[in-house]
């Protein structure tokens, strides 16, 4: 995947990509905003992710995923700010993304 300077520049590159979904964390699933449906873990593959840290404030710092259902048929994107998951994931959620994250 590419290096973004921005996460507008990330979304904006991802959607060309075809991720044009947006997730929210739903306890121990992916929420999908524009049409309701979820998926579990074992559903979905992060494909990529991309790290941005605010140069003046700390809490500028967030991720984007590129999330990939197995089956092919969704392609999107779950922006979180660091750490910040963790109070409203399951810990299987948890432990995907953070797999992902020291990759």
């Amino acid at each position: 995947m590419p290096e973004y300077d921005s996460l507008a520049d990330a979304l904006e590159g991802l959607r060309k990509e075809g991720f044009t979904l947006d997730y929210n964390i739903a306890f121990d699933q992916l929420a999908c905003v524009q049409d309701g449906t979820c998926l579990k873990p074992d559903q979905f593959d992060i494909v990529g992710h991309h790290r941005f840290e605010g140069d003046s404030n700390p809490s500028d710092e967030s991720v984007i995923y590129a999330i990939a259902a197995h089956d092919g048929s969704k392609k999107g994107v779950l922006v979180s700010a660091y750490g910040m998951y963790a109070d409203a994931a399951s810990e299987e959620i948890i432990r995907k993304l953070t797999v992902r994250e020291t990759r």
